[in-house]
C-alpha cells in the first residue's frame, strides 16, 4: 500500500534536548527515551519510512521552547512547521502571537490541557487566549484525556473560525478496551466541522510491550466514521511512541489498516489534510 504514496508528512513529531526536571513527565517505564532527541536522529529514519516533512510539537510550556523548534525548523527543511507554546493566559498575548507569526514555520499552539483541570478548558481567560489565534491564521492543538472531551466540546463550539485538531484520538483507555463512553463523546466532538483528528499516540495508550495492531483497528473504525476522511492526519508521536513501538512499526499499523482505502483518500490521511490544515 505504501507504494502508492507519494509522500508522506508526520503531524505529530517532538525534539528535545533532555532535562529531568523539564521532562519530568517522562517516567521509569519511559526510561528509553530519557536522552536528546533531535532532527539528526529522525532524517534515517524518515527516509527508511518515505516520509518528506514533519510537524514539531511543543513538549515544555516554555517560549524558550518555541524558539529551540523554530531554530530546529530554520536548520532542517523537513520541519515543515511548528506548533509552539505561547501564554494563552498572558495580558500581552496579542503581542506575542504577532512577534512568533513573523517566522513563516510557525503554525499553531499548543496547550497541555490534559496536565489541567477538567474545567480548565472552561475558564474565560483560557478561551479569551483563543479568540486571539484565528487572527493570526494560527492553528490550536487539543491535548486531553477522555473525560474532557465533553468540556472540550462546549469550548470548541463557541470559535467555529478556530481550526483544531485532536491530538492523539483523546487518549481513550485502549489498554482496558475501554470505547463506548469515548466513542460517544467523540461523536459529539467530530459534529464540529472546525475539528480534525490526529491518529497518533495510540501504542502508549496499550500495554508497552504486548499489543497487536488489530487492538487499535476498532478505535480507528470510530474516529474514520465520525471525522470522515478529510478530516484525519498521520502521526507518529515520534520519539514517545518509541517507549512501545518503534516508527516502522508505528507506520504499519495505519498502512494496514489505510490498505482498504483508495490512492486519494490515503493521500488526504497520509499527507495533504496535514498540508491544508497547518498552511504547510
Amino acid at each position: 500500500m505504501i507504494k502508492l504514496i507519494e509522500m508522506i508528512i508526520d503531524s505529530h513529531q517532538h525534539f528535545w534536548k533532555y532535562n529531568k526536571e523539564i521532562h519530568s513527565w517522562i517516567d521509569d517505564s519511559m526510561s528509553v527515551i530519557r536522552r536528546d532527541f533531535l532532527p539528526a536522529d529522525l532524517k534515517e529514519t524518515f527516509q527508511q519510512n518515505k516520509v518528506v516533512g514533519c510537524v514539531a510539537v511543543q513538549a515544555d510550556s516554555t517560549e524558550q521552547e518555541t524558539n529551540f523548534l523554530l531554530h530546529l525548523a530554520k536548520e532542517n527543511s523537513f520541519i515543515k512547521g511548528v506548533v509552539g507554546w505561547v501564554d494563552l493566559l498572558a495580558e500581552n498575548l496579542e503581542e506575542r502571537l504577532e512577534h512568533f507569526s513573523q517566522n513563516k514555520n510557525f503554525k499553531g499552539i499548543r496547550h497541555i490541557l490534559q496536565a489541567e483541570t477538567q474545567d480548565f478548558i472552561l475558564r474565560e481567560d483560557f478561551q479569551k487566549g483563543i479568540s486571539k489565534l484565528a487572527k493570526f491564521n494560527l492553528t490550536y492543538d487539543i491535548l486531553i484525556f477522555p473525560p474532557q472531551i465533553k468540556n472540550t466540546v462546549e469550548m470548541v463550539g463557541k470559535f467555529p473560525q478556530q481550526k483544531f485538531v485532536l491530538d492523539h484520538l483523546a487518549k481513550p483507555y485502549i489498554k482496558k478496551a475501554e470505547i463506548k463512553q469515548w466513542e460517544t463523546d467523540i461523536s459529539e466532538l467530530a459534529k464540529l466541522s472546525n475539528v480534525h483528528c490526529k491518529i497518533s499516540g495510540m501504542v502508549t495508550e496499550h500495554n508497552f510491550h504486548s499489543w497487536n495492531k488489530e487492538d487499535f483497528f476498532p478505535y480507528l473504525d470510530v474516529i474514520v466514521e465520525n471525522f470522515g476522511i478529510d478530516r484525519i492526519l498521520f502521526g507518529s508521536d515520534w520519539p514517545v511512541c518509541l517507549v512501545a513501538a518503534n516508527y516502522s512499526q508505528v507506520l504499519e499499523i495505519v498502512t494496514d489498516y489505510f490498505r482498504q482505502f483508495s490512492k486519494e483518500e490515503q493521500e488526504k490521511f497520509f499527507a495533504k489534510n496535514c498540508l491544508d490544515f497547518y498552511s504547510l
